[in-house]
C-alpha cells in the first residue's frame, strides 16, 4: 500500500519551496510525488512553477520517489513532443517518471495563452488522439504512424526509446475508462468516495477484460484531498498559508476559506488517525496507490506531520 502526494502547485508554488518539499517527502517516505500542470488558477496569478522543468529537478534531485504529472493537459501539450519529454525524464531518474494525462478543463488559462480548449467532445476526442500517439509511440513495435484530426505522427520514433508508463486521470464511463482499458498502464480515479471508488474499480476491471489485457496490467490509484490537524494551531496554519498564497481565496476571510478546504473540497479531513481511517478504506476497496491532494503548497510543517503520523500506518501494512 503506498501513500504518495500530488502539489497543487498554482497556488504559490516556487523553486524555494519546491526544492524543499522534494527533499521533505523524499526523506519522508512517501511511495511518490506528483504535480499539477497549470499556468494559474482562476483569472489572477499565483506562483506556478513549470510542470516538465520541476520534474526534471525532481528526478535528479531524489534516488527513491516515483513521480509524474497529475496531470498535463492535451489541449496544451502536443503529445509527442510530452512524450519525448517523459522518456528523457524517465531515463534522467533510471526509470522512475510516470506521465499522467488528461483532457484540459480550466478555460481562462487556455483564453490567456491562446490554446483552444473546446466543447467536452473536442476536447476528449483530442484526448484519445493524443493517447493513442503516445501509446503507439512507447508501445509500439517500430516507428508509428497516426492520422487523426488533432495529431498526426509518419513514421515516427523516439531515440533513445524508454518505456515510461501511461497514466490516465478520470472515471467518465464512456470515455475514459474505455481508454484507460485499452491504453494506460496507471488510472487514477478522481472525486470518488471510498465506496464509489470500489463501484468503478469493478468496472474497470470488466472493461479491461473486454479489451483483452489482464486487469493486473493497470495499477490503481486514487487522488484524495486531505486536511490534517494534531491541534487547532497545525489547522489554522494550514488554512493561512493557503489563503495567503491561493490568489483567488485572498480576498476571503479565515472562517471562510477553511469552510471551503474542509466541506465543500470534500476528502479526508481530521486527526492522523481519522485520516489513516479514511485511506484504509481506498485500500480496502482496491486502490494500491492512494495520493493525497496538497492544496496548501506553503505548508511544509503539514506535508512533515502526514509522512509521520500517516503514511508509516501504511507502510508497515
Amino acid at each position: 500500500m503506498e501513500i504518495s502526494i500530488t502539489i497543487e502547485g498554482q497556488f504559490g508554488l516556487n523553486w524555494d519551496v519546491w526544492q524543499r518539499t522534494v527533499a521533505l517527502v523524499e526523506s519522508l517516505g512517501y511511495a511518490g510525488l506528483y504535480r499539477s500542470d497549470h499556468f494559474m488558477v482562476g483569472k489572477t496569478g499565483s506562483d506556478s512553477l513549470e510542470l516538465i522543468t520541476s520534474l526534471t529537478y525532481l528526478a535528479d534531485h531524489s534516488r527513491r520517489l516515483h513521480f509524474g504529472s497529475l496531470v498535463a493537459p492535451l489541449s496544451v501539450h502536443n503529445p509527442g513532443v510530452l512524450t519525448r519529454q517523459a522518456m528523457t525524464i524517465n531515463d534522467l531518474s533510471s526509470g522512475r517518471m510516470i506521465l499522467g494525462v488528461g483532457a484540459g478543463w480550466h478555460e481562462p488559462e487556455h483564453t490567456m495563452f491562446g490554446f483552444t480548449l473546446g466543447d467536452t467532445r473536442t476536447r476528449l476526442d483530442r484526448f484519445e488522439e493524443g493517447v493513442q500517439v503516445m501509446h503507439a509511440l512507447i508501445h509500439g513495435p517500430g516507428p508509428a504512424n497516426f492520422a487523426g484530426r488533432h495529431f498526426h505522427l509518419n513514421d515516427a520514433e523516439l531515440q533513445p526509446h524508454s518505456r515510461v508508463p501511461i497514466l490516465i486521470g478520470g472515471n467518465g464511463p464512456t470515455r475514459t475508462l474505455p481508454l484507460v482499458a485499452r491504453y494506460a498502464d496507471v488510472w487514477n480515479a478522481q472525486l470518488v468516495s471510498a465506496t464509489e471508488f470500489k463501484e468503478v474499480n469493478q468496472r474497470l476491471d470488466g472493461l479491461i477484460a473486454a479489451a483483452g489485457r489482464d486487469p493486473k496490467d493497470v495499477k490503481r490509484t486514487v487522488i484524495v484531498p486531505v486536511v490534517c490537524w494534531r491541534h487547532e494551531a497545525d489547522l489554522d496554519r494550514h488554512v493561512a498559508l493557503f489563503r495567503e498564497h491561493a490568489a483567488p481565496w485572498r480576498d476571503q476571510s479565515h472562517a471562510e476559506v477553511k469552510h471551503w478546504l474542509l466541506t465543500v473540497l470534500g476528502g479526508a479531513k481530521g486527526t492522523p488517525q481519522q485520516v489513516v481511517d479514511a485511506l484504509g478504506a481506498y485500500f480496502a476497496n482496491g486502490a494500491e496507490e492512494v495520493i493525497v491532494e496538497w492544496f496548501s503548497v506553503r505548508d511544509l510543517e503539514g506535508i512533515d506531520l502526514l509522512g509521520r503520523d500517516v503514511v508509516p500506518a501504511f507502510r508497515q501494512a
